[in-house]
C-alpha cells in the first residue's frame, strides 16, 4: 500500500512537471467550492482572513470588481502571499468560467474597507474598465448565476443595494465596475437565473 502511495504521488510529480509554468501556476487541486459551477483555485492564505461566515460576520452584499489583468494574472497575484489581496471569485471574460479563491466563510481582501470585506462577497471578472470588449455574453451570464447563487444563499435581494461596484464602497479611490458595466442588464440576469 504505501509502495502504491509513493508511486501515485512520483506519477503525479512527473505530470505537473509536464505542464507549463502558467498552467502549473493555476492547477486546481479537488476541494469543495461554495458555487456548485466553479472551480477551486486557492488564493494565499496571506491574501484573506480566516472566519466562521455567517456566524462571526453576517454576509450582506456582493461587491462587483474588474480585474484590470487577464484572468491568468489576476489568479497568479492571488496566489502570491506578498500582494496582500484576493476575491472569493474570479470569471474569465471569454466563456465565464468561475474560479473560486477564497472560501465564502472567509474574509477576502477586496474592497478597501475592512468593514465591507467582512460583510460582502467579492468577484472579480478579467478586463479592464475601458475595455467593453472583455464584458462578454458568457461573462456576464455566468457571473449573473454566480451573483444569484450568493444572493439566494444568503438571503440577500437581488438588487443594486445588494449588488454593488467597487466603486461604491466608501473610502474607495477605484472606478471599476467602470462605465461600460451594463448594470441593467447585469441585475436583470441576477434576477432570472
Amino acid at each position: 500500500m504505501r509502495r502504491r502511495r509513493i508511486l501515485q504521488g512520483a506519477a503525479v510529480t512527473a505530470a505537473a512537471a509536464l505542464l507549463p509554468a502558467s498552467a502549473r501556476a493555476v492547477a486546481a487541486p479537488t476541494q469543495g467550492t461554495d458555487y456548485p459551477a466553479a472551480q477551486w483555485f486557492p488564493a494565499s492564505t496571506s491574501n484573506y482572513t480566516a472566519a466562521q461566515r455567517p456566524w462571526d460576520h453576517q454576509v450582506d452584499r456582493v461587491v462587483v470588481h474588474v480585474a484590470q489583468q487577464t484572468f491568468t494574472e489576476t489568479i497568479g497575484i492571488f496566489q502570491d502571499p506578498a500582494k496582500q489581496v484576493s476575491a472569493h471569485y474570479v470569471v474569465r471574460s471569454g466563456d465565464g468560467f468561475v474560479a473560486q479563491c477564497v472560501p465564502e466563510r472567509d474574509i477576502a481582501w477586496h474592497a478597501g474597507n475592512w468593514d465591507h470585506n467582512t460583510r460582502s462577497v467579492g468577484i472579480e471578472h478579467e478586463g479592464w474598465v475601458d475595455q467593453p470588449s472583455y464584458f462578454t455574453d458568457a461573462m456576464y451570464e455566468h457571473s449573473a448565476r454566480l451573483t444569484a447563487d450568493i444572493c439566494e444563499r444568503y438571503g440577500l435581494a437581488k438588487d443594486r443595494a445588494h449588488i454593488i461596484g467597487h466603486h461604491e464602497v466608501p473610502g474607495s479611490d477605484h472606478t471599476d465596475p467602470g462605465d461600460d458595466w451594463d448594470w441593467v442588464r447585469y441585475i436583470r440576469l441576477v434576477n432570472l437565473s
